[in-house]
């Protein structure tokens, strides 16, 4: 974790990502805007609510991977609070995919991490004046949803996922065991199992050796430089 001290007449924004070079760029673009500074930054959930909780920022700025947790996860926990704070979500995950559950969460805005270099400080100025921030495909694909009253869509079965079931299909998708992520999600061996039974069925797999392959195959997909 990285604090910084607080500037007067600056909208001050912490950051949550778990890729340290990720994290310091997108810091350095931050702090080359005159209207803007970083406040702080971390890796994990549990440092996020501590830190932003003490820092009380304008704006948080928040990765889908970290590392003891999801900033899905995270983005539930402070909008629960008294008090909380704006968000916008930096992904390296599809837009389709994540936008929606994000913005259901409480988050005010979804950027890819492959247009965060160009867009980051535009996204950010958008939150915080009170509008969502979404790519322009995102935001004809919510608007025409919305008119025609259709329900959330478009990645086929893993969009019929609910938001645990796809984090343990993640962590499934990194090589954790049903023990190491009963522990990482505060759950018992067995709820995982019965998540694990949930995402076959809906994803329509067999057995394990499935499920397994295609939560690695979707994850390694998900990666992206840096």
């Amino acid at each position: 974790m990285t604090n910084y001290p607080l500037v007067n007449g600056r909208k001050n924004i912490f950051l949550v990502e778990d890729h340290p070079i990720v994290r310091h760029g997108l810091a350095s673009l931050i702090e080359d805007e005159p209207d803007l500074c970083v406040c702080g930054q971390c890796a994990s959930v549990f440092d996020a609510l501590q830190q932003i909780e003490a820092h009380r920022p304008d704006l948080a700025v928040i990765d889908i991977g970290l590392t003891d947790g999801t900033g899905l996860d995270l983005i539930k926990q402070l909008k629960s609070r008294h008090n909380p704070v704006l968000m916008l979500v930096v992904s390296m995950h599809e837009e389709v995919l994540y936008a929606d559950r994000v913005l259901r969460a409480g988050a005010r805005g979804y950027l890819s991490k492959s247009q965060a270099t160009e867009l980051i400080v535009e996204a950010i100025r958008q939150v915080l004046s009170g509008r969502i921030f979404l790519s322009p495909a995102m935001s004809e694909r919510v608007l025409q949803r919305l008119t025609l009253h259709q329900p959330a869509g478009g990645m086929g079965p893993l969009e019929a996922l609910s938001d645990r079931e796809l984090e343990v299909f993640g962590l499934l998708g990194r090589g954790l065991s049903s023990r190491a992520i009963a522990e990482q999600l505060h759950l018992s061996i067995k709820t995982i199992g019965t998540y694990r039974e949930t995402i076959k069925t809906k994803l329509s797999l067999t057995n394990t050796n499935e499920l397994i392959r295609h939560a690695v195959q979707w994850a390694g997909e998900q990666k992206a430089p840096g």
